[in-house]
């Protein structure tokens, strides 16, 4: 029972972390920057080289501050 409570606790923590942030993956780095909304799009964002420039295109990134994160 303890080990069933505990993955529903760890899966729910999951969750709410991939609701509340974008997961950028740069070309050197990874940065973290938070959502506007709660919503699964865009969790995770590939900007390495030339895909660089296609995140500043999307609304969602853009009102989250994706330009001051690159």
């Amino acid at each position: 029972m303890k080990k069933a409570l505990l993955i529903l606790v760890i899966t729910g923590a999951l969750i709410f972390i991939a609701l509340n942030y974008h997961f950028i993956l740069m070309d050197k780095n990874f940065k973290l920057l938070k959502k506007v909304e709660l919503t699964f799009n865009n969790t995770f964002v590939d900007a390495r080289g030339a895909k660089k420039f296609k995140p500043l295109l999307n609304p969602s990134l853009a009102k989250a501050g994706i330009r001051n994160a690159l």
